[in-house]
């Protein structure tokens, strides 16, 4: 295993019993959370890069509560009582979650209020609370708010004939209270319009900045919740207004389909879309000023209890200092990346050289340090090329403004034969991908959305092309979605191959995706739900059989997750016959490492750092023949049992010698990586005393930061 020393990070963990051999899924998840956080609260990091931090890490944490939370809750209302693998009810789940949460949500606003907007500002980039305003700037917002604030707002009165209105997920809304000279005491709420920039670029004199930062670099803004408030009165003439307070719920966001029952599959989606607004609630984040009978008819009018109420200090809703990135001050950013082309297709012009490149050897996508024009160049040169007859591709979280989308309605247009799956259920994602299924229905793409029951997740493209010596299939696969934006801050690797065994599987598989294909066999690809379990199981008994037999057993996994039980308690079972098995899990891992007879051959490692790490890779050293797997599979029961996914070989030596090398330089990071321990806390990997960390995503940087 790779020497590391460890530098103990102080955290408020909720610590499980040492006799349960898994970490709850949940607390682990909330401890990934947790290094998004310390992220933002490395100094090593320039000032708005730890605000994009900040940013997502409340991003995060709104999902999970959308999610798991909502899941949770439901499972206590249906009277579940079953237990979790790590031996906790949901109901004790839900307690300790809320152990966990409150500490961490305090580093967070005090990471913001106490370090780093201080530090913006004085960097001459200003987020000011509305009572720090000159008489100028306020009479600037003013004007603001009559201009563009006041015609989009609605307040509603809250009294027996207005019912409690329905509060929107995630929306920031102010709970006003009046009082009239009749009635006595009301309450109204106004919603903090999303369709407005929450953070207002204020006009009306340059805030106070040092001499050394030009004018045009200097940034003012304040909050859009602060403006409404300071002119709320306009919203209810001759009446006199008591308090303002801001609130935010999170709503159960988890989307529940009988797709069996479903005669139009678009069309439930596009349904559950809708009703996903109208969850029940599971969080109420308020003010810490709010005062308790405000809390209390909030909570009464959203059936919610006090242990779903988060006090929080300073502004709710931080996600939106994301706002903040697209300010022009590179010197507060990292410095540019530039993607560049693999060196086997630097040199294609045409498409006819592209599709020479993948047939004399495969070709190894490494994301975001590779650009992924090549793979939209593939696309885009099957569209055109009149030798190419058909495309097939999956689609699973494409984004806006797809240039691979375009791409594919451009090949129908140019008379190909194209089949797209889009997978209407991609969390988060439905509204998006049904825009894109309508859009290439409407082209004439030939759009189906997978099988009943599962989620296709498989990173699949298929180009059948007319050559010289008859029909010859190019294929990628992948471990990330086609999607330009995120190929640029996720690492994920890609492969292009034209090999026929591959491209075989490949087909059989689309077969399967499209009509009645019940295929479980497949050459080269191991397949989900039909086969990936049993191959990946077979592949960790033969490094078993090898370290009982006194050869050198030796895992290396690098994923997303680690949480399904049979994958954990093999891997244990591995441990004690003498695998060395070393993990790289980016977010949760319920497997508990370095306990003496039970895993005390298994290190695990996270990193986290200014990419997404994305990527899943799965070393078998079988003796010195490795076999090595890429593909869009984490070990998770949900990706080995319910979802279409696919892990693929690499069998070329060079790239297999890349692959390995990979791995080297993430399990030599000092800088970026966290080990986990056996209680479940993380530890920062240092360096061996008298040597530099080693940081392995700028390592893999290095020929992406020359000035183009």
């Amino acid at each position: 295993m790779t020497s590391v020393a460890f530098e103990t990070i102080e955290n408020d963990m909720v610590h499980l019993s040492a006799a349960s051999p898994y970490f709850n899924r949940e607390l682990s998840w909330l401890e990934f959370n947790r290094r998004v956080l310390e992220e933002a609260m490395d100094e090593r990091h320039p000032l708005l890069e730890r605000v994009k931090f900040l940013s997502i890490f409340s991003t995060n944490l709104d999902e999970f509560f959308m999610i798991r939370v909502a899941g949770l809750k439901q499972q206590i209302a249906a009277g579940v009582a079953s237990r979790s693998p790590d031996g906790l009810t949901p109901s004790e789940q839900l307690h300790a979650i809320r152990r966990a949460v409150i500490p961490l949500l305090e580093q967070h606003r005090s990471c913001w209020l106490d370090d780093i907007k201080p530090k913006l500002h004085e960097q001459g980039v200003h987020v000011l609370d509305y009572h720090e305003l000159t008489p100028a700037q306020r009479a600037a917002c003013a004007e603001y708010f009559e201009r563009e604030v006041f015609p989009v707002l609605t307040p509603l009165a809250i009294d027996p004939a207005h019912p409690f209105p329905h509060i929107s997920n995630l929306s920031l809304n102010l709970a006003v209270v009046i009082h009239d000279p009749d009635e006595g005491e009301l309450f109204a709420r106004v919603k903090v319009p999303a369709v407005l920039p929450r953070l207002v670029p204020i006009e009306g004199g340059l805030c106070d900045s040092p001499d050394d930062i030009p004018p045009e670099r200097r940034y003012c803004f304040t909050w859009l919740e602060q403006i409404i408030t300071a002119n709320v009165a306009s919203l209810f003439p001759g009446e006199e207004i008591v308090e303002c307070y801001l609130f935010r719920i999170t709503r159960n966001a988890d989307m529940e389909i009988e797709e069996e029952e479903a005669d139009d599959l678009l069309r439930v989606i596009e349904e559950g879309v809708r009703q996903r607004r109208f969850g029940a609630v599971v969080r109420l984040q308020v003010q810490h000023s709010m005062p308790e009978r405000v809390r209390n008819l909030l909570l009464t009018n959203l059936k919610l209890t006090p242990d779903d109420v988060y006090e929080m200090r300073g502004p709710l809703g931080l996600s939106d200092l994301m706002q903040l990135t697209k300010i022009d001050r590179p010197d507060l950013k990292d410095p540019p990346f530039y993607p560049i082309p693999p060196a086997p297709l630097q040199n294609a012009r045409s498409s006819e050289e592209l599709f020479a490149a993948i047939r004399q050897h495969d070709i190894l996508l490494h994301h975001p340090f590779h650009s992924f024009q090549p793979l939209v160049s593939l696309i885009q040169a099957a569209a055109e090329d009149p030798n190419v007859l058909a495309i097939k591709q999956t689609l699973y979280r494409v984004g806006s403004n797809s240039p691979i989308v375009k791409a594919l309605m451009h090949a129908r247009e140019q008379d190909k034969q194209v089949t797209v799956l889009v997978e209407l259920k991609a969390r988060f994602d439905e509204e998006n991908n049904i825009i894109w299924a309508k859009q290439l229905e409407r082209a004439g793409v030939h759009v189906v959305y997978g099988l009943v029951g599962l989620k296709t997740h498989a990173k699949l493209a298929l180009i059948v092309r007319r050559e010289h010596d008859g029909l010859r299939r190019y294929v990628h696969l992948g471990t990330g979605n086609y999607n330009a934006t995120t190929a640029r801050i996720y690492t994920d690797l890609g492969l292009l191959t034209a090999r026929p065994d591959i491209a075989a599987d490949v087909s059989e598989l689309f077969n399967r995706l499209t009509g009645f294909s019940r295929q479980r066999h497949y050459r080269k690809l191991l397949v989900a739900p039909v086969s990936m379990r049993e191959c990946l199981e077979a592949l960790i008994e033969r490094e078993i059989a090898h370290a009982q037999a006194g050869r050198q057993g030796h895992l290396i996994f690098k994923c997303n997750a680690i949480v399904d039980k049979k994958i954990i308690d093999l891997l244990y079972r591995a441990s004690q016959a003498g695998v060395t098995i070393e993990l790289i899990a980016r977010g949760i891992c319920c497997l508990r490492p370095g306990v003496p007879g039970l895993s005390e051959r298994i290190s695990v490692r996270s990193i986290v750092g200014r990419f997404l790490e994305h990527s899943r890779i799965y070393y078998f050293a079988n003796n010195g023949n490795p076999d090595i797997y890429l593909g869009s599979a984490d070990l998770m029961e949900r990706n080995l049992d319910r979802r279409v996914e696919t892990l693929f070989p690499i069998e070329s030596e060079p790239l297999k010698a890349e692959i390995r090398q990979l791995l080297d330089v993430y399990l030599r990071d000092t800088s970026r990586a966290r080990i986990l321990m056996p209680d479940g806390s993380y530890v920062r990997a240092r360096p061996p005393e008298g040597e530099a960390p080693f940081d392995s995503q700028a390592f893999l940087s290095r020929d992406n930061m020359t000035p183009r």
